[in-house]
């Protein structure tokens, strides 16, 4: 096998990054929509399962996460690398109330699609007494 200083810098570059907790290999592309009654997330995550993303809504704030392993090829050298691989952690702030009960979430396609239903506040009108 002949060196390969791009693949030996990205190699490092990944044990760099797991040893600190830092990620910095990838991370997926990511749509958000807004419409009238909700929030429409779209993550391009191609080659992953359901089991490998983890997706949370804590205060407001919507974080996905996973993982792409580490391709297990075998090659005398690699000649372009642009897929990237390791873990990944996007978060989202949501500016308004939602309705974290209702949040539902498809793997179709290599596409993540999340639906975030919007609560809807009803004005209260307070008696003075």
């Amino acid at each position: 096998m002949r060196w390969d200083q791009f693949y030996d810098l990205l190699t490092r570059q990944e044990r760099i990054d797991r040893g600190s907790g830092v990620t910095t290999g990838w991370a997926p592309p990511v749509d958000v929509l807004e419409t009238p009654d909700r929030y429409h997330v779209s993550v391009e995550v191609p080659g992953l399962s359901r089991g490998q993303i983890q997706i949370q809504i804590h205060d407001g704030t919507l974080t996905i996460e996973g993982e792409r392993p580490t391709p297990d090829a075998s090659c005398e050298q690699y000649h372009c690398v642009e897929r990237g691989h390791g873990r990944f952690s996007r978060s989202f702030l949501l500016p308004e109330p939602i309705d974290a009960d209702a949040v539902g979430a498809d793997l179709r396609d290599g596409v993540l699609t999340i639906s975030i239903p919007k609560t809807q506040l009803e004005p209260r009108r307070v008696e003075v007494r």
